[in-house]
């Protein structure tokens, strides 16, 4: 059970690591409109995701957005926790948001694009306007609904989703879901036993499955 008490201490620093960046999402929500600078917190953020898409998929959306820390850490413990609606993962819906959003944010910043303070105030619309969408979906369905079509996290999974994908033993696998109840994205895992390995291009890579597995039948490739 090495595996599981690595996966235990990595899930550990996982979540204290949360509970210190999610407070980027509030200083920048609450001073982003006086201190325009805070905004440029928001393309930081995109661009982390983006580039470490190349070697992880969305790890960083599992392990270092201030946002998913805000609703792992913060929104969880009122969610309601439902599945989320295949609709809203599916391709067409992901990317008519994207356009949108991204479409709006370069439309906003070119309306004065030679003052940096117009576009922090812009990138400060932005996370007001989509956390304000997402703490109501983190309530009423799942914690990460608004992470199931993210735009970066769209683009993430894209890039890098079919890299480093969780394996799974399948004669160790009880299909007990534990692991599925602990998924902060709510994905399917014991159903993809037998092909050994998960699918999901949507997988944060947080490790809260590995660690909670009782037959250690979850495991990053080496």
């Amino acid at each position: 059970m090495a595996n599981a008490s690595h996966a235990a201490a990595v899930v550990a620093r996982r979540r204290a690591t949360q509970w210190i960046i999610l407070s980027v999402v509030i200083v920048t929500l609450a001073l982003g409109w006086w201190i325009p600078w805070f905004g440029f917190s928001v393309p930081l953020v995109m661009i982390t995701g983006m580039v470490g898409s190349f070697f992880r998929g969305r790890y960083v959306c599992g392990n270092l957005c201030p946002r998913g820390a805000f609703y792992d850490r913060l929104m969880a413990p009122i969610s309601r926790r439902r599945a989320v609606p295949k609709w809203i993962r599916s391709p067409g819906f992901r990317w008519t948001i994207f356009t949108l959003l991204m479409g709006f944010m370069v439309y906003r910043v070119l309306l004065n694009p030679t003052d940096p303070l117009h576009w922090g105030r812009v990138f400060w619309t932005m996370c007001l306007v989509t956390t304000a969408i997402g703490i109501p979906l983190a309530i009423l369905i799942h914690p990460r609904t608004w992470c199931s079509f993210c735009p970066i996290g769209t683009v993430q999974g894209a890039i890098g989703g079919g890299k480093r994908r969780l394996t799974i033993e399948a004669e160790s696998c009880r299909a007990c879901r534990l692991c599925e109840r602990r998924c902060p994205m709510g994905l399917t895992i014991a159903e993809h036993a037998a092909a050994g390995e998960l699918p999901h291009w949507d997988c944060l890579r947080c490790s809260e499955c590995v660690a909670v597995c009782p037959t250690g039948a979850l495991r990053w490739p080496t």
